[in-house]
This record gives structure tokens, sequence and C-alpha cells, in this order.
């Protein structure tokens, strides 16, 4: 066999393949062996049917097509790996040369991975904003805490913000009562407005056994927009008491004798959590400043499928929660052109994102030694409420393993970066990021992970995959389908 590739664009190949017929006989024995089982003819057992009968019966250029298209993954895989071709979508396969006795001529188009020109990683320079803690931030977090050991008292006296109230509601649109708009014994806090638009005007004031009605848009169900009357029914209120802020406010809701120590250690969590989201606003940052200075080319199946499984997931989440894109874009504020464009150029940052990291992993030569991987199994098992050793077989039956070794690369790629750019604040002066020795999955943090590390990784040949593991890709027909195998033929 004999291959050349031809360059068409910086992320498309062409591969020539040239097969001498003598190198398909085992493909053409294999397909005789396959329709001798299948193919019944009186006076011959099933499986010793002769290849001249075969011939005679089927037609000697059905069989041969039938081997061709055998043999075509195997010798394209065999044309990728001589000519090294890091494949990223399924090939357009064209016979062009073909008889028999005579040699076979086939062209694969395929996408592929764009070569990548990395910038001294020194050079890199990121702006955060620097670590501050203000004594303000720290009576917030010391509030947030004493609401939490704070106790309900019922009251004699009329609704007021901050309450807690026991809440009967009931709806009618149009005279009609709306169905599952009925709620009895609701306990809502007062002013906290999460329930009903409408329902905190209405109940303040109100004393307890009244009710209130007033008007308001249904947020669900089939008569969603829909003005209602709804009617609220107070059955109880209690009002909050906060505990008194002393050293024995401290020794209950901590491990501290003083208030004071409190003080200190919830300044110190506050400082923890900036520095924290520090490193992540510099990741976010440090791919901004790549995807400024690297060009790297999109292909365009890899960008389709990654933006058809963002609107594949987006339409699951939409119906999950019970709306339509419609409404969810009016949430937005944007029209379907606006959010497509969005989409689009969200999923070709990710992809470029993915391939400038992926470029790190080779010049560095980053690996994964088998106890990160188990720590991110254990991680992510326990994020999905699944016992490691379960989630560890469901990564092992499909594509799932490839995909978070692909993301822990990425991650340690994305960190050695930050360990090597300068990092300031807006200062101008420099930052030690507290940068973790493992580090996390791109998507553990506040960052936003489709702008860093997806899920894309290296394609095999005759078997690419798209940037996500839900894409189409399975639906696509393979380079060369075989002749299906439907059970025995009657001739």
């Amino acid at each position: 066999m004999k291959a050349t590739k031809e360059t068409l664009s910086p992320t498309r190949v062409k591969l020539t393949v040239e097969v001498p017929f003598d190198e398909l006989k085992p493909s053409l024995d294999a397909t005789y062996r396959k329709l001798a089982r299948q193919v019944r003819v009186s006076g011959f057992r099933p499986g010793k049917v002769p290849p001249r009968i075969l011939d005679q019966r089927l037609g000697r250029g059905v069989i041969l097509d039938e081997a061709v298209q055998e043999a075509l993954p195997q010798l394209y895989s065999e044309a990728v790996h001589a000519e090294e071709v890091d494949v990223l979508s399924r090939p357009e396969v064209d016979i062009t040369e073909f008889a028999d006795g005579g040699q076979l001529v086939f062209t694969a188009e395929v996408d592929v991975r764009p070569e990548v020109t990395l910038p001294e990683f020194s050079d890199l320079t990121v702006e955060v904003d620097a670590v501050e803690v203000t004594d303000e931030q720290v009576e917030e977090q010391l509030g947030a805490l004493r609401d939490r050991f704070a106790q309900l008292t019922p009251v004699e006296r009329p609704v007021q913000s901050g309450d807690f109230v026991s809440l009967d509601l009931s709806a009618e649109a149009d005279g009609e009562p709306v169905e599952g708009a009925e709620a009895t014994g609701l306990s809502y806090e007062v002013g906290s407005g999460n329930l009903v638009e409408g329902l905190d005007e209405a109940i303040i004031g109100a004393a307890d056994g009244e009710s209130r009605t007033f008007t308001t848009e249904l947020l669900s169900g089939d008569q969603t927009g829909k003005p209602a009357e709804v009617t609220a029914t107070v059955r109880g209120v209690k009002e909050k008491e906060l505990p008194a802020l002393d050293d024995d406010f401290a020794t209950t809701a901590s491990e501290f004798d003083t208030l004071d120590e409190l003080r200190a250690d919830l300044r110190q969590r506050i400082e923890q959590s900036r520095r924290a989201e520090q490193v992540g606003q510099a990741r976010e940052k440090l791919l901004e400043a790549l995807l400024e200075r690297v060009e790297v080319p999109v292909p365009d199946s890899l960008l389709t499928g990654e933006i058809e499984a963002r609107e594949h997931r987006l339409s699951h989440e939409l119906e999950h929660i019970g709306t339509d894109r419609g409404a969810y874009l009016e949430t937005l504020g944007q029209s379907a052109e606006e959010f497509d464009a969005e989409v689009r150029e969200t999923a070709s940052k990710a992809i470029r994102s993915q391939f400038i990291l992926d470029a790190v992993i080779d010049a560095e030569s980053i690996g994964i030694d088998q106890g990160e991987l188990m720590e991110q199994v254990i991680m992510r098992a326990q994020r999905s409420g699944m016992q490691p050793d379960v989630f560890a077989q469901q990564l092992a039956q499909g594509e799932g393993l490839q995909a978070l070794m692909a993301d822990v690369l990425r991650t340690k790629a994305l960190f050695l970066l930050l360990e090597n750019a300068k990092v300031v604040d807006g200062t101008g002066a420099e930052v030690d990021l507290a940068l973790p020795t493992r580090p996390a999955p791109a998507d553990a943090d506040e960052t936003d992970e489709d702008d860093t590390a997806g899920e894309t990784g290296q394609a095999e040949a005759g078997a690419p995959e798209t940037a996500q593991a839900d894409s189409a890709a399975d639906d696509e027909p393979a380079p060369a389908p075989a002749a299906a195998e439907s059970g025995d033929r009657d001739i």
C-alpha cells in the first residue's frame, strides 16, 4: 500500500491511497467465507458454498464491492498512521479507481488538528484583582452565621418584612381555579421575593387569619404569562430573634472561645476564598491573552459538532425547567441571531483554547499518573453521588476516561502556564498565586469551563470525536460501511 498526503488547508488534508489487488485478498477471502455462511444453495451445506458458485449467484462485482468496503476502514487507518495524520473528524472517502485484478485507489479528506505556535510563557502577563478583605465583609459573614442561629418566635401582630409566615395560597384565572396553584401551610420569609411577584406587598400588614388578594402573572403551567388573582391567607406569624454577638455566641457557633477569634477566622476564610477566585480569574485572563496572541484555525466539522452539542444540552435544560427557547431568549434580552452568534463565538474560543493547551501538553511532555487519575475519579464520583468503582466502570465503557484524562492534562497545562507567566494586580504589583499542587478539574471552580478545558480529546483514526461526548458523532456514517449482515440470504 502507498499513501500520500496533500494539505488542503491548515485544518484539512487529503490522503490518496493506492492498494495492489493482492493486498485485498484477505478481505476478499473473508467476504467469501461470510457469504458462504449466509447464502443457501441447494446441494451445498451452509458455509461450504464454493467461491465460483457465489460469483455465479451474486455476481463477482457485488462480492468485490463488499470486500473493498470490508477493507477500507483498516486501509484508511494504516494510511493515517503512515502519514502521521492527527484526525479530528470522520473522513469523506471516494474510490477513484478499482477493477477486478487491478489496484484500488481511494481518497480520504479529513479535518486535522492544526499546528500551534506557542509564545514564550514568560512573556505572558495577566492582571487580576488584588486580594482585599474589609471589615464590612467580615461583618457580613458574621451576620450570615448569626442568622443561621436565629430563633423564630410567634408574635401577635400584623405581618412585617423579615417575618416568617405560614401561608395558604390559591389562584384563579378567568374566574376558574388554576390547577396546581394551591398550597397549604407554606413557610415563607416576607421580603425575600422568591415566591410570587406581588406577594410581599399584599401580605405586609395582614393579621393572622386574614386573607389578601392580588393580581400577578402565572410563571408555570399551561397558562404561563396569563394574569391571575392570587389569594394568600396568613396562618401564623413568627419573627426572627438574632443571638447577641458575644463570646457565648462564638462558643456556640464555632470552635472558638471568643468573638475576636471567630472574626479572625472569618477574615482568614474570606482571604482564602478571594485567593481561589484570583486563581480562577488568572486562568481566564491567561486564556484570553493566549487567544489574542496565538492564531488557531478551527475545523468546521468540530465547530459544528460543538455548537450542536451545546444546543442539545440547552434544549434538555429548558425542557427540564418547563420553558422554551423563545422564552429563554426573552429573559436574556437577545434575539435568536445574537444568541446563535454568541454560542458560535464561545464554542470557537473553547476549541481554540483546547488546541493551545494540547500544544503545551506536547511541548512540555505533561503526563498524568495513576494517583492523579484516581483522585479525579473519586472527586467526580462524589460530585455525582456515585460510588467510585461504579463511576469508574461507567467511564471505562465509553470515551469518558479519555475525556477525563484530557481534562486533567489541560488543567495541568494551564497551571504550568500560570506558574511561568507574570501575574500582577491593579497596582502593578506581582501576585504570588496560591496554585494547588494537584489542580482540580476545569469545572471545579467559578471560571467558565466552556472557555477553558472542555472535553475534546485526540481523535483516533476512523473513530474521531467532536468537542463534546454527547454530540451527534455516533449518528454519522462510517467512512466506508460494509454491507449489512441481515441473516441468511435465499438465492
